[in-house]
């Protein structure tokens, strides 16, 4: 390995639908929720299951077209860099949080739908 890498690579089900904020510049951002999920065996023999939720933000076309290609409930992988920021609420108070800039996704699934099955 040559090179130290920022990558991530996740595959859930999208929490949201997608939302485009446009700039004045001319910019835009595509952001949604996506959920990932564990399962794991406890010490006593139970099965359990751990949810992670994900921000992910995509600019510019590739975030157009996530948005017109994912609903709530779309499987999808998404790949990525890690954004970690620190920012301060309006109280004073200062906060962290992570954020998935994509580059790349791939719809897995649509969400499936009652009328479907008709």
């Amino acid at each position: 390995m040559n090179a130290l890498r920022n990558k991530v690579s996740l595959i859930g089900r999208l929490g949201r639908d997608p939302e485009t904020i446009a700039f004045d510049s001319g910019k835009s951002v595509t952001k949604f929720s996506m959920a990932t999920h564990q399962r794991y065996k406890q010490k006593n023999g139970d099965w359990d299951e751990q949810v992670q939720w994900h921000n992910i933000n995509a600019w510019g076309p590739l975030g157009d077209k996530m948005r017109e290609a994912l609903e709530k409930g779309s499987k999808v992988m998404v790949e990525g860099r890690l954004l970690h920021q620190t920012y301060e609420t309006k109280e004073g108070e200062r906060k962290n949080r992570t954020i998935v800039e994509a580059n790349e996704f791939l719809l897995l699934t649509k969400p499936f739908t009652p009328e479907e099955a008709e």
